[in-house]
């Protein structure tokens, strides 16, 4: 169990971070703080951490000045904040990770998991619908096993003449199969999408959106095939949060 608190002044921000840590069982939160001076007072007063979650933009001292004053108190430390000018700053002091807001639960999970070796990856907390979400699969790259893969997992699938390659959190699988055959296995499910005649991706591992490109988490970029526009469009729309008009 991972001890672990979060300081930042935006209640909203504090509240989507309650709920992407209380998605990964391993880690436990300890305490939450809007106020960075009553943070600062219970970091130096109270035994070490595993991981602090900090906000850089904030009032009467910001999170760069609060992480030269708790960073050996604490494992790991993750700056989260709206603003990329700060990236620099953030592994000046030390950080560990730097998380640009907004950013999906996927993103949180990959750099959490990132900053633990291999025996100390954290996994998802699924509800039982969610652990029956999974298919099996003959990988050619593991002699032809039945392979369980969680469909939760899954960053993008990619069609390669017989075969597809599923790419996965941790690893990628090479099976035999058509897209279109795995496309019924998986039915219908709300987070994955068809892009291009050759490419599914999973909505929670998208970086960012371009154009037409779409910049996967995994470090694959994929243009929007004409026929599979107009659906991801209306994803994008649906999902989209517009600036307001400047008085």
């Amino acid at each position: 169990m991972y001890r672990c608190i979060i300081i930042d002044d935006e209640t909203h921000a504090l509240e989507g971070l309650k709920e992407y840590i209380g998605t990964i069982p391993e880690l436990k939160l300890i305490a939450s703080f809007s106020d960075p001076l009553l943070a600062l007072r219970y970091v130096q007063e109270n035994e070490p951490l595993d991981l602090i979650l900090l906000d850089i933009d904030m009032p009467v001292i910001t999170g760069l000045e609060l992480a030269k004053e708790i960073r050996s108190k604490t494992k790991k430390l993750v700056f989260t904040t709206g603003h990329s000018k700060y990236a620099y700053e953030a592994f000046e002091v030390n950080a560990d990770a730097f998380l640009l807001k907004p950013y999906t639960l996927g993103k949180f999970v990959i750099t959490i998991n990132k900053l633990f070796s291999k025996q100390e990856t954290l996994i998802l907390d699924r509800s039982k619908e969610e652990e029956e979400n999974f298919i099996f699969v003959k990988s050619k790259e593991d002699n032809l096993k039945l392979i369980k893969v969680n469909l939760n997992d899954i960053v993008l699938i990619e069609s390669k003449q017989n075969y597809v390659q599923l790419n996965a959190l941790n690893k990628n699988f090479l099976v035999y199969i058509s897209l279109t055959e795995l496309a019924k296995k998986i039915g219908i499910k709300k987070e994955f999408i068809q892009v291009q005649r050759s490419f599914i991706i999973n909505k929670n591992f998208i970086e960012y959106i371009d154009g037409n490109t779409v910049r996967m988490m995994s470090g694959t970029s994929i243009t929007v095939g004409e026929l599979y526009r107009k659906e991801f469009k209306d994803f994008v729309t649906e999902r989209l949060v517009k600036m307001g008009k400047k008085s």
